[in-house]
Formats: structure tokens, sequence, C-alpha cells
């Protein structure tokens, strides 16, 4: 008995490290996860989804998780592109879910810089148009406290400030990972699709959801082909058609056609497009907005550091409490785990990084900007890991980027500080320095993640990331200006209002003067919205799920009180699709609808460039389609 259980045992030491040379040998190593056609298509989808996240922060402000639908668009990508080269004889190199992993890393990198880096936000805060919408004899908005946006300055801009917060947590990463065993679900999630795409049982389900993809995108590129035509004056074409009749459309009540909001409604959240549509028959109102938004944001400040001073130390109890029990994890894992630690990434690398980045950061921004001294800038960097790692943990435990609401406080502070000449700009700028950081660092994570779970290296991980972070800060300025000259950007009465610009320059004006800059009764409203935005988060978080899965996000609610209602009946329309679809054929649905949605967001998405490069040559549709009252 005793030679056989001994037999047994070799026999599993044997097949167990018999599958771990199988596995080492089909992965490639780190470098041949990074391909010159893997960055080809890194760039092109980069360059599509700039434009569609650029779109979105221009209009509403709010850009849905595209990091799946990206995996599913390199897959199509590298998929079409291989199977081109195999019909012409051509032979290639076989398409692997690590260089799936490191395709979806660098370009969520490259057109994550277009959101994140304040085209719609703060650092258009700065321009004179919003300058002058916030009132030039208000107190606080010191004369000449613009900079007009040029390329050059703001390419410099991403580059000095993106880098760093590549660096500020890479020393935590097995520690977050492997230690915490943090879930990241969008990097899970990403990870579990790239994991499917590459088995042959997921190969059927992924040739469906390619034809998914394609058709819609098909169909909503021609559809914005179409509208285009009839699209030739103000308030012409689809875009105005008053689908609730014309009282409910000078209310901004009616649908617009747009698939890009009925695609993002698709992946977001039924309770988010329902809070949007609540927040659309309560508008309107800046400072309400303002008020909606800091008491959402400064209540999951407070509780992701709740959740995660108590995770932490829930995770040292338990560590210390097995520590002395054999409990040998499983085979996949214990793979994963040698794999991410093998293809370590030095410490002092990182540290030296971090500090020559932040170097040069402190000489240049202050010469870009002289309204924020330096010192500023040095407390920053000095903050920024610590802020970097509560964020990134957060976001482990709750999928939720709080990177925002760490930038407004620092807006605050900074422009507090800072005085009434050169407060707005210096908390502007503050604010994108400590965003940019802490955001970055959480997204990374989100990648490791992923590429944990792919057995991707982290090494490729984080060059792919770096080198979407270049693209991104060369691509993001030039798709912003795109926009810009073709369109009329800030316009309040135009598609794209650029609403959040406003709402920084107005926080940062509140951060220079206080609550005596509101108009008044705003202040007593503001205490309001304010009030009720904390106790609706703690309604979801106190009360059973039945019941708190339905309490109105605040966050969401305040973006039409920017923005107008329009694009929250599209996002609505998309949750009900998603919702009969479900009711229809669940699995089918399960499968097919983040291709369905990516089609349709990608297809209108494309269609923008056309449309600005026929906006820059002064073509302009043959007719005019609107509506009048009998």
């Amino acid at each position: 008995m005793v030679m056989e259980s001994e037999m047994k045992e070799i026999e599993r030491e044997e097949g167990r490290q018999q599958q771990e040379q199988d596995m080492s040998r089909k992965i490639p190593p780190w470098k041949k996860q990074i391909t010159i056609r893997g960055l080809f298509a890194s760039f092109i989808i980069g360059v599509i989804y700039s434009v569609i996240v650029t779109k979105l922060s221009l209009t509403t402000g709010l850009v849905p998780n595209l990091n799946v639908s990206a995996a599913l668009l390199a897959f199509v990508v590298i998929k079409s592109w291989t199977k081109l080269l195999h019909k012409a004889g051509y032979v290639c190199t076989p398409f692997t879910k690590q260089e799936n992993t490191v395709i979806q890393t660098c370009a969520v990198a490259c057109y994550t810089i277009c959101f994140g880096g304040g085209f719609g936000s703060f650092l258009l805060g700065l321009n004179k148009r919003t300058y002058e919408q916030a009132g030039i004899d208000t107190p606080g908005n010191a004369p000449g406290s613009y900079k007009e946006p040029g390329i050059a300055w703001m390419m410099a801009f991403l580059f000095v400030t993106s880098f760093v917060g590549l660096l500020a947590l890479v020393p935590l990463r097995k520690i977050m990972i492997i230690d915490y065993k943090l879930s990241y679900p969008s990097g899970t999630a990403t990870a579990v699709l790239i994991n499917g795409f590459h088995t042959p049982e997921g190969d059927k389900d992924a040739k469906k959801q390619v034809r998914g993809f394609t058709k819609f995108f098909s169909y909503s590129f021609l559809w914005g082909f179409f509208q285009w035509f009839y699209s030739g004056g103000d308030q012409c074409g689809f875009v105005q058609f008053p689908t609730f009749g014309l009282k409910a459309w000078k209310q901004t009540f009616f649908f617009d056609f747009s698939m890009t909001y009925v695609g993002a409604g698709m992946i977001c959240s039924h309770i988010v497009n329902l809070s949007l549509l609540l927040g659309a028959i309560l508008s309107w109102g800046v400072f309400i907005s303002i008020a909606l938004i800091l008491g959402d944001g400064l209540y999951n400040i407070g509780k992701i550091l709740y959740c995660t001073a108590r995770s932490v130390q829930a995770k040292l109890r338990e560590r210390n409490a097995v520590a002395d029990e054999a409990i040998q994890p499983p085979l996949e894992d214990l793979q994963r785990n040698e794999l991410f630690m093998r293809e370590s990434i030095p410490i002092w690398l990182a540290c030296v990084g971090y500090g020559l980045f932040s170097i040069v950061s402190i000489i240049v921004i202050p010469l870009m900007f002289p309204q924020l001294k330096w010192y500023y800038v040095v407390v920053a960097y000095l903050l920024a890991p610590s802020l970097g790692f509560c964020n990134a943990y957060g976001a482990g435990l709750t999928d939720m980027n709080m990177a925002y609401n760490y930038g407004k406080v620092a807006m605050f502070v900074i422009a507090a500080i800072s005085g009434k000449e050169n407060g707005v700009v210096a908390g502007l700028v503050g604010c994108g320095l400590i965003k940019s950081i802490v955001s970055i660092s959480s997204d990374l994570m989100h990648d490791f993640k992923a590429g944990h779970l792919t057995l991707t290296s982290p090494r490729s991980m984080l060059l792919s990331e770096a080198i979407g972070t270049a693209m991104g800060c060369v691509v993001a300025p030039l798709t912003f200006f795109l926009f810009y000259k073709a369109f009329d950007v800030g316009n309040p009465a135009g598609e794209y209002k650029a609403p959040y610009a406003l709402v920084y320059r107005n926080m940062a004006i509140l951060g220079v003067e206080g609550f005596s800059a509101l108009p008044r009764h705003c202040l007593k409203m503001c205490y309001g919205f304010f009030s009720f935005a904390v106790a609706a988060n703690l309604l979801r978080d106190l009360t059973p799920s039945k019941v708190g899965n339905w309490v109105p996000l605040p966050m969401a609610m305040a973006v039409p009180f920017l923005n107008g209602a329009s694009f929250a009946i599209d996002m609505c329309v998309g949750s009900l699709v998603v919702f009969v679809w479900h009711k229809l054929d669940k699995k089918k649905a399960t499968l097919l609808i983040p291709a369905v949605a990516s089609g349709l967001i990608c297809g209108d998405g494309l269609w923008i460039l056309p449309s600005s490069i026929l906006a820059l040559a002064k073509l302009k549709p043959p007719m005019c389609m609107q509506f009048v009252s009998t």
C-alpha cells in the first residue's frame, strides 16, 4: 500500500512537471508577445476608439468601459489579417492569447488619454470660451486666467505627466494580484473573453461575435452616412428628430438616433441608464450638478478608503492565520503566479524611472503654467503613490476608478492656497497631475490582472502600456483638434457642449472664492442635492440588494443637468434592447450584446472621421430636415 501511494505521488509529480513544461513551450517569450502587426493593430484600434471617446467626452462626458470591446476588435483585426495572408499563400505566426492581451492593453492605453487627458474637462476648462462662460466679472475668475488649446503644449503636457503613473505601483503588483487576489472585474472580464477566443470551444462563439460585430458596424456606419445628407444647417437632421413632440424637443427630450449612445447604453447597466433619465427629468443647473458630483465623489472616496483599510487588515490576519498551514494552490494558479513572478520588473528600475519622470515634470510644468508653483508639483508627486494605491486597491474591489474624485479634491486644495490670481489655473492643472497618476496606476493593475489570467508576461504588459501611452500622447491632441476645428466645441446650444469643462472651471472658482461665489439661493439647493447624493449612496450600501440595486446613481444623474436629455433617451433605448433580448434569448444575448454594442459604437465613431474631413473642407450636406409647428 505504501509503495502504491508513493508511486501515485511520483506519477502525479511527473504529470505536473510535464504539464508545466507543455505550458511553458506554448507561451511565447515576452519579447515575441509584442509584434509589429500587433502594434499596428493597436494603433488602428487606438485611433478609432480615440475618436469615439473624444466625441463622448465632448458631448456627455460619460465614457463606458471599452476594454472588452477593444479585446474583441483586436481579435477581429488580427484574425482577418491572418486569414487574408493564408488565402494569399503566406505563412504567418500563430495568433496567441498573449498577443491578443498585449494589443488590447496597448490600444486601451492609447485611447484612454483622450478621456483621462482632460480634453473634455480640466484642460478644456482653461480655454477662453469657458473662461467667458464662467463669467468675466465672476469673483475668482481672474482676468486673463485662460490658455488656448495648442497641439504642441498639450502633447508636451501629456508626455511629462502620463508616464509617471505607469511606474508608481509596479513594486506593489505582487501584493495586489497574487497576495491579496484582488478581482479587478474589468481586467478579469477581458481575460475571460480572450481566453475564450483562443480555445476550440470559444472559436465558434468568437465567429458568431465577429459576424455580429461586422454586421452592426456596417449598419451603424451607413446610417451615419445617410443621416449626414439631411443635416445641412443648425438644428437639422435626425439628431433633432422631435420623437415625443415639439414641446418635449424644446426641453431636449427626444431620440436623436445616435448609435454611439445606443451602443453605450447596451454596455452600461440598467441603473446607470435609468439614473440618467431621472437626472434628465429633474435638470437643469450647473451648480446642482456640481453638488451631486461632489456628494457622490466624496462619499465614494470615504467608502473606498474604509473598504481598503478593512480589506488590508483582513488580508493580514488571513496571512498570519494560514502561515503555518501547507495549503497547496491549484496547479493552474501556481503556473500563473510562477510566470507572473519569473518575468519580474526590477524595483530599482521602477523607482528610478518614477524619480526621473517626476523631476522632468517638476521642471517643465511650472514653465508651462507659472501659476502652479514647483513645490506644489513636488508635494503632488510625493502623495501620488499613496493615493494611487488607495485608488488601485479600491478598483480591485469595486471596479470603480475614483481618479477624477481624487483630482477634484486636489483641485480645491491647490486653488484655495494659490490665491485669486493664480488659483483657477493652478487648480485645474494640479487636478490633471493627480488624476493622471492615480488613474493610470489603476488601469495598469487592471491590465496586470488580465495578463496574469492569460499567462502574459508583465514585462510585455508594461512595455505595451508604455507604447500605447506614447501613442495616446500624440493621437489624443490630434483627435481633439479634429473636433475643435471641425465643430463648434463648447457651444452650449450645439452638439459638442463639452459640459464638464465649465463644471471644472466653476469648481476651481469655488475653491478660490469659497461659497460666496455662488448665485443667490444656489447654496441652499446645493446643500440639498449634496445631501441627496450622500443619502442615495448610503441607501445603496445599507439596504438589501433588492432595494439598493434600484437606488439611482447621483453621478449619472448629474450628467443630464449639464447636457440635456436626448443622450439619456438613446442610452435607455440601448438598455431596453438588452432587456428585451435577454427575455427572448438569454444565452444568445449574453454572447452577442458586447459584439453588437461594439459594432454600433465603432461604426458611428468611424463615420466621424470622414464627416470631420468634410467639415474641414467646407463641404456642407445638401439638405436640411427640420420640423416646425403647424
